[in-house]
């Protein structure tokens, strides 16, 4: 136990020097719950400190909780309470496969970010959402284009769902921009999952060259593995920043 101490001390120190480094050139911070998780108790509370970082250092920064829930409606009740009371999380990513009744405790707070997954960017994303699913005016279409025709459709009734889609197929997400409007898009797999920035921004801005939340982890976080990794943090994400605005 004292061990994972230990370590939560030094992911939270990690974070803030991270954080301190960074926040004035991202639109956003997106933990991932599981690596908290992983330590139990502890871990949860470093990643509570690590959110009030934010909003100590950067209150207009958001923070999306990557934790993908999905359940039925009376537990996902305990999972909003979770990312957004307790956490303060200003927004989650969530899966769709149990519907939007299920859904309902989430797409119900109005005041948080709903990010749905519709087209991930894992190697074995096509398995289940690429599927031909047959719609009714059409031959077919991929399950990840109903997804998304569903939420753009039913789903974003209080204005405040997005779209999670991977930058490492770019036409998918050229397809699900067309479908969705001006809806945010989540567009992680940049850096080391090898999707294309320039292609990424090009297929996913929308009609004012914005809604794109791109994010980039491992290939800023450990753009150093020195002592100077804040500094090494911070030239790669504004080397990133630039790009986009670049490319836009």
């Amino acid at each position: 136990m004292e061990a994972d101490y230990d370590h939560v001390e030094t992911m939270v120190a990690f974070n803030k020097a991270n954080i301190d480094a960074t926040h004035d050139l991202v639109c956003a911070y997106k933990p991932n719950i599981a690596f908290y998780e992983a330590y139990g108790a502890e871990g949860l509370s470093g990643l509570s400190r690590t959110i009030n970082h934010v909003r100590r250092v950067a209150p207009d920064v958001p923070v999306i909780l990557d934790a993908k829930r999905a359940d039925i409606g009376n537990t996902n009740e305990g999972y909003t309470t979770m990312a957004f009371d307790l956490m303060q999380a200003d927004a989650i990513t969530v899966n769709p496969y149990l519907g939007s009744e299920a859904l309902r405790p989430f797409l119900e707070r109005a005041d948080k970010g709903i990010f749905v997954l519709c087209r991930t960017s894992n190697p074995g994303a096509g398995e289940f959402q690429d599927l031909p699913v047959h719609v009714a005016g059409y031959k077919t279409k991929p399950l990840y284009e109903v997804v998304a025709d569903n939420i753009a459709r039913d789903w974003n009734k209080n204005k405040n769902c997005g779209l999670v889609v991977g930058a490492t197929n770019p036409e998918q997400l050229r397809s699900v921009r067309r479908l969705i409007g001006d809806m945010p898009i989540l567009i992680p797999g940049i850096g080391e999952q090898g999707g294309s920035l320039e292609k990424s921004v090009a297929a996913g801005k929308d009609s004012r060259g914005e809604g794109m939340i791109i994010n980039a982890s491992r290939s800023i976080i450990y753009a150093s593995t020195g002592s100077d990794f804040a500094e090494a943090a911070r030239e790669e994400t504004k080397r990133m920043s630039d790009l986009i605005n670049q490319y836009r």
